[in-house]
């Protein structure tokens, strides 16, 4: 009741763990990978955290 999550708490999740995981397939990119799978891992990522944050488990 009091600790509402509001829409700028799921994108602040969102955005952190884009960036996180950016930077990290970024340098997976320049080793090799290919660039669309590093950006489904930056996705999932950013879908998890928002996911996780929403039901409180982070």
């Amino acid at each position: 009741m009091y600790h509402k999550r509001s829409k700028e708490d799921l994108l602040k999740a969102g955005v952190t763990a884009a960036l996180g995981a950016g930077i990290v397939t970024s340098f997976a990119v320049s080793q090799g990978q290919h660039p669309l799978i590093a950006l489904g891992i930056t996705v999932f990522a950013a879908v998890a955290a928002v996911i996780c944050d929403r039901f409180g488990l982070i």
